[in-house]
């Protein structure tokens, strides 16, 4: 028989300070954040006042997770396993919550 095994999802508090890492790593270099400020479409004056948002936060995971080397080199800044950002964003609930 085969055995399953149900991954915990991180809290939603969890993974929104996940995501405020994530966007503080982004933030760390003008090229990564001013990639992120162009696809997202948000001003620079904008982003504290976002960064309170759950739907805002889930962009910024989001973003990490659309592209591979971005979110493996936060991962391992993060210290943490790649997989991670995924049940962050989960948990974070939204668009995409009826995924696998």
């Amino acid at each position: 028989m085969e055995r399953m095994t149900k991954r915990l999802q991180p809290s939603r508090e969890a993974a929104e300070t996940l995501a405020i890492q994530a966007l503080a790593y982004i933030a760390e270099e003008p090229e990564r954040l001013n990639r992120f400020l162009g696809m997202t479409g948000i001003a620079p004056g904008q982003v504290r006042a976002a960064a309170h948002e759950p739907d805002f936060l889930a962009g910024v995971l989001e973003h990490i997770l659309g592209e591979e080397t971005l979110l493996l080199a936060f991962a391992q800044n993060a210290g943490i396993d790649p997989a991670e950002v995924m049940h962050a964003r989960r948990a974070l609930g939204g668009k995409g919550d009826d995924e696998p």
